[in-house]
Parts: structure tokens; C-alpha cells; sequence
């Protein structure tokens, strides 16, 4: 239970186990008198990306900045759930996975009988967007990561990080990492409806030359 970033609205997730092969599903239990309230985390759902991951349709149903979550799931090995969920955003906690990832760990995962599917990348996939760009490339086994953002702001500059991403390694080094946002940001988002519910509590703020969090950063 928590409060939206971007709606600052409260809400409530709960998650429950589900079948082989039912994969990622959200259900919107706020909403009443429409037969099919659910939808699958999956990229043909996608309806935004600007700022936070959305799926589903925003004038119907929709449930919105799940990336966090989805990086709990995705680094713990978790493929299939059920999230019940009544309102449109999932709680941004504090602006990391790691409570996701302690409640999950609290109760533990069912190893199921049947068979995982994998997609395996046999030649190089590259896309562009900007100065940024993603490439899939081919590799003997697990999921190694190369990441590297480049700021202009010298408090963020150019960092880069190489990870062999299994569930310990995740735990250890990814899961308490935070959103972060620039102060000179805050008016003009809160304009356009975003970041409604953004806090040092669960957003590390930056100006131009200083983190404003107290407590600093967590890596």
C-alpha cells in the first residue's frame, strides 16, 4: 500500500499466485460494471512511456507506472502472477523495488512443473532513439547487462555498469536503486499532471550540482 508518483492517489496491490503460462496480469478492482478489468504486462499493451510505463487504455483501463514492479518480478524470476490493484498506478513505495522485492522474499516462490520458454537472440538487434540506443546481442548463457547514461549535469555525468542479472545480484545491486528527477523539473511536470505525488521520500532530487535528499545516495 502507497501513494501514486504521478496521481498522489492511494492505492493497494496484492499479489497472488497464478498457473503456468498465465504470465504477468493486472486486475483493476476499482473498476465496476465492466466484464474484463485485466491486462497483461506485455509490450503490445504498452499505450506510454513518457516518464512511466503504462498499459492498457488510459480512457478505459489502464494501470500505469509499472516498471518498478515489473524489475521485481524480472529480477527475482518471476513469470507468472496475478496483481490486483485498485486504483490506476501502482505505489511508487520509495521510488525503488526493494520493498516489492522484501515482500515477495517474505513469502516466498513456487518452483511450478512445467517448462520455462525462452527467446534466444541469434544475431545482433540494435535500436536508435536520439543520442540513446538498445542492442540485443547473442550470448552463451543467462542475461548480462551493459548500461551506461551519459548527463550533461556533471552531478550525473557518464556512468556505466556491467552485471551478470540473477536474483542475488539484483537484490544486491539493483533493487534498492531510486528514481531520480531534476528540481528545475518539478513546476512544469506537476503542469502537465505528473509528479503529483513526488517526494524526497521516494525520489532522489538533483540540481545542478547537489543531491537535496538528506540521506544522500544509495549507490
Amino acid at each position: 500500500t502507497g501513494m501514486g508518483v504521478h496521481s498522489n492517489a492511494p492505492v493497494t496491490i496484492d499479489l497472488h499466485p497464478a498457473p503456468a503460462d498465465t504470465g504477468i496480469v493486472f486486475r483493476r478492482t476499482d473498476i465496476k460494471g465492466q466484464r474484463n478489468t485485466s491486462i497483461a504486462a506485455n509490450w503490445g499493451n504498452v499505450s506510454m512511456t513518457e516518464l512511466c510505463t503504462v498499459i492498457g487504455d488510459p480512457a478505459k483501463v489502464s494501470v500505469a507506472t509499472i516498471e518498478h514492479l515489473l524489475a521485481s518480478f524480472a529480477g527475482l524470476e518471476l513469470d507468472n502472477v496475478l496483481i490486483d490493484i485498485n486504483g490506476p498506478e501502482v505505489p511508487i513505495m520509495d521510488g525503488s523495488s526493494v520493498a516489492f522485492v522484501e515482500a515477495i522474499d517474505e513469502v516466498g516462490l513456487r518452483h511450478l512443473s512445467a517448462p520455462r520458454r525462452y527467446l534466444r537472440i541469434l544475431k545482433t538487434v540494435r535500436i536508435e532513439s536520439g543520442r540513446g540506443f538498445s542492442e540485443l546481442r547473442p550470448a552463451t548463457g543467462g542475461f548480462r547487462l551493459e548500461v551506461e547514461i551519459d548527463f550533461k549535469q556533471p552531478i550525473i555525468g557518464r556512468q556505466s555498469k556491467m552485471l551478470q542479472l540473477t536474483p542475488q545480484t539484483f537484490r544486491r545491486e539493483i533493487a534498492r536503486a531510486r528514481t531520480f528527477g531534476f528540481l528545475r523539473d518539478v513546476e512544469h511536470l506537476w503542469k502537465a499532471g505528473f509528479a503529483l505525488g513526488s517526494s524526497l521520500d521516494n525520489t532522489v532530487a538533483l540540481d545542478d550540482e547537489r543531491v537535496l535528499n538528506p540521506e544522500g545516495l544509495r549507490y
